[in-house]
C-alpha cells in the first residue's frame, strides 16, 4: 500500500507543478503582449488555457485575460467606434496603428463572448472567475468607452456588455441563485441597478413572448431571484455609488434620477408579474410585495391584475393576495368592492386544518377591524364561521368564538342575531343560505346563532365555556385571540393534563376471580339462553 501512497502524492504535486507551470507561462504571455506588439499572437495561446477542461487553468487563464485586456483598455489601444470586419482591416487603407487596435478589439470580442459562456461552466468557482472579470471590463469599457459618445442617452455606460451579462445570468435551464448571489455587489452600484433592471425588463418581454406566455420555470425563478435582491434607496441624495464616473451632463443622466429609477422598477416589475407565474412563486411574490415592491412603484395600484390572477390560485395565495389588495385599498385609495365577497369565499371548512390558520384569523382580523363596515356584511362573516364552527376542531374552536365576539362588540348591530326571539317548542327552519356567494344574499341578518347554543354542550370544556359567554351581555373591551393563534392540539392536551388535579373516585366493582363468572352470570344477562 505503500508505493501507491507514494505514487497518488507524487501524482500530486506533478499536477501542483504542472497548474503552477501554465500559471507563470500565461503571465510570461500577457507581459510579453503589453511590452511588445510582435508578440501580439500570444492571445491565442491565452485562449485556448481559457478553453481548457482543467478548471484551475481555466481560471488562470481569466486571471491572465483580465490584466491584458484591462490594461489594453485603460492605454486605449483598442479600436473605437465601429469595428470593421477582420478581412477589412487586413485589406483596407489603415495604418499599422490602426490594425493592431482592431486586431486586439476582435480578441477583446472573443474573450468577452468565451467569458460569457462560462458563466453557464459546470465548475461554479470558474463561473464567479468569468463574472467578475466581465464587470471588470464593463468598468474599463465605462472609462474609456469603445463606441462614439454622441449617445443623448446612455452615455458611455456599457449598456450591452451589461445586458449580454443579464441574459447569462437568467438561463432557461440551469438554477443561477449562487452566481446571482454574487451578482448582488454589483447592484449597489446605482448605475449599474438601473441598467440591470432595463435589461431584465428587456430581456423577459423577449423570452417570454416567444414562448407564448407558458410557465417557464427555471428561468422565472432566475429572473425573480434576479429583481428580489434589487433595492432603490428611499432619497435621491442616496444615489453616490457610480460604476462609471459621469462627469459632463451628470445631472442629466437617467441613471441618476430617483424619479427614473422608480419608472424603471415598476416597468420590470409589472412586465414580469403580467405572465402567469409557477404556483410556488406567487406566494414569494406577495409575501415581499408590501415591504419591497409597492413602496418603489409610482402608482402601485397598476397591481391589481396581478393580486387578482393570485387569488384565483387559491389556499394561501389567496390569503396573501387579499392582503396586497388590503394595503392598495388603505394606503392607495384603491377602489375595490369585491374586496370582502373575495374573502368570505375563502371562509371554508378546510381553512381550520391548514398550516396557515393563524396568518389568515390574523389578517381577517385586520380586514374586519373597521367600525364602518355595513351590518349586512359583519353578520354574514358572524354566521358562516358560527356555521363552520360546527365541524371544527377544538384548537380553531378556541379561535373563532373569540373572534365573533369581537365582531359582535365592534357591531352592535350585530347583537340581534344573538337576542333572535325564537320558540323552543317549534324547530324553525335557519334562513341563512351557506352555498350563496355574495354575502350581501345570504339572509345572515335574518338568521341567529344556534350553533353557538349548541357548541355549549361541546365535549370539550374549554369550548363548552367559551360558547357559554354568549349567554352573558358581552363586555366592550375586545379579547386578545393572538395568544391563541398558534396555538396546537398537542398544546391544548398538554395545557388540559397540567391543570387537572387527580382525585379519587370511589368506586363499587367485584374483582373478577373467573372468565364470565365473576360478578353474576354474565351471559344470562345479555343473552336469552334456553
Amino acid at each position: 500500500m505503500a508505493p501507491a501512497k507514494r505514487r497518488n502524492v507524487s501524482s500530486a504535486k506533478t499536477t501542483e507543478k504542472s497548474v503552477k507551470a501554465v500559471k507563470i507561462d500565461l503571465i510570461s504571455k500577457v507581459d510579453g503582449i503589453l511590452e511588445s506588439r510582435k508578440h501580439a499572437n500570444d492571445v491565442f495561446d491565452i485562449f485556448e488555457v481559457l478553453e481548457s477542461e482543467k478548471e484551475k487553468d481555466v481560471l488562470s487563464a481569466v486571471s491572465a485575460c483580465s490584466k491584458l485586456f484591462c490594461t489594453l483598455l485603460e492605454r486605449k489601444e483598442l479600436f473605437m467606434g465601429k469595428l470593421p470586419g477582420e478581412d477589412e482591416a487586413l485589406s483596407g487603407e489603415y495604418s499599422a496603428e490602426e490594425k493592431y487596435h482592431m486586431f486586439m478589439r476582435h480578441r477583446y470580442n472573443s474573450c468577452v463572448e468565451m467569458l460569457l459562456e462560462h458563466l453557464s461552466h459546470e465548475a461554479h468557482g470558474v463561473k464567479e472567475s468569468a463574472l467578475s472579470c466581465l464587470m471588470k471590463f464593463a468598468a474599463g469599457e465605462g472609462q474609456h468607452p469603445l463606441e462614439d459618445l454622441d449617445w443623448t442617452e446612455h452615455y458611455s455606460f456599457p449598456r450591452e456588455l451589461l445586458q449580454s451579462v443579464v441574459e447569462r445570468l437568467l438561463s432557461k435551464t440551469a438554477d443561477n441563485s449562487l452566481l446571482i448571489s454574487r451578482f448582488q455587489e454589483f447592484l449597489e452600484m446605482e448605475d449599474v441597478r438601473f441598467y440591470v433592471m432595463s435589461s431584465i425588463r428587456d430581456a423577459v418581454g423577449r423570452v417570454m413572448e416567444k414562448n407564448k406566455g407558458a410557465v417557464m420555470p427555471v428561468y422565472q425563478s432566475n429572473v425573480f431571484t434576479l429583481m428580489s435582491n434589487i433595492s432603490l434607496p428611499s432619497q435621491e441624495s442616496e444615489l453616490t455609488n457610480f460604476m462609471v464616473k459621469q462627469e459632463a451632463k451628470h445631472e442629466d443622466w437617467k441613471a441618476a434620477k430617483l424619479n427614473e429609477h422608480k419608472r424603471v422598477f415598476e416597468r420590470m416589475w409589472l412586465g414580469f408579474l403580467k405572465y402567469k407565474l409557477p404556483s410556488n412563486m406567487y406566494k414569494k411574490v406577495l409575501v415581499i410585495l408590501h415591504d419591497s415592491i409597492l413602496p418603489h412603484m409610482s402608482k402601485p395600484t397598476l397591481m391589481i391584475d396581478f393580486l387578482t390572477a393570485a387569488y384565483e390560485v387559491g389556499g394561501a395565495i389567496s390569503l396573501l393576495a387579499l392582503n396586497g389588495l388590503f394595503v392598495l385599498i388603505h394606503q392607495h385609495n384603491l377602489d375595490y368592492p369585491d374586496f370582502y365577497k373575495k374573502l368570505y369565499n375563502l371562509l371554508e371548512p378546510s381553512v381550520f386544518h391548514v398550516k396557515y390558520r393563524a396568518r389568515f384569523f390574523h389578517l381577517a382580523n385586520l380586514f374586519l377591524s373597521s367600525s364602518h363596515l355595513p351590518v349586512y356584511l359583519v353578520a354574514a362573516f358572524v354566521k358562516r364561521l358560527a356555521r363552520l364552527a360546527l365541524t371544527a376542531p377544538p384548537t380553531a374552536l378556541l379561535i373563532v368564538l373569540p373572534f365573533i365576539y369581537n365582531l359582535i362588540r365592534r357591531h352592535p348591530s350585530c347583537r340581534v342575531l344573538i337576542h333572535k326571539p325564537s320558540t323552543e317548542d317549534e324547530p324553525l327552519e335557519d334562513p341563512y343560505l351557506m352555498d350563496e356567494e355574495d354575502p350581501a344574499q345570504c339572509c345572515a341578518l335574518e338568521s341567529s346563532l344556534w350553533e353557538i347554543k349548541t357548541l355549549q354542550k361541546h365535549y370539550h370544556p374549554d369550548v363548552a365555556k367559551a360558547a357559554m359567554l354568549i349567554n352573558t351581555p358581552l363586555s366592550q373591551q375586545e379579547d386578545d385571540i393572538s395568544e391563541v393563534l398558534e396555538i396546537t392540539t398537542y398544546e391544548l392536551m398538554e395545557r388540559d393534563l397540567k391543570q387537572s388535579k387527580l382525585k379519587s373516585v370511589a368506586l363499587e366493582f367485584e374483582i373478577a376471580t373467573q372468565l364470565l363468572k365473576g360478578g353474576g352470570d354474565v351471559l344470562g344477562q345479555h343473552f336469552c339462553l334456553e
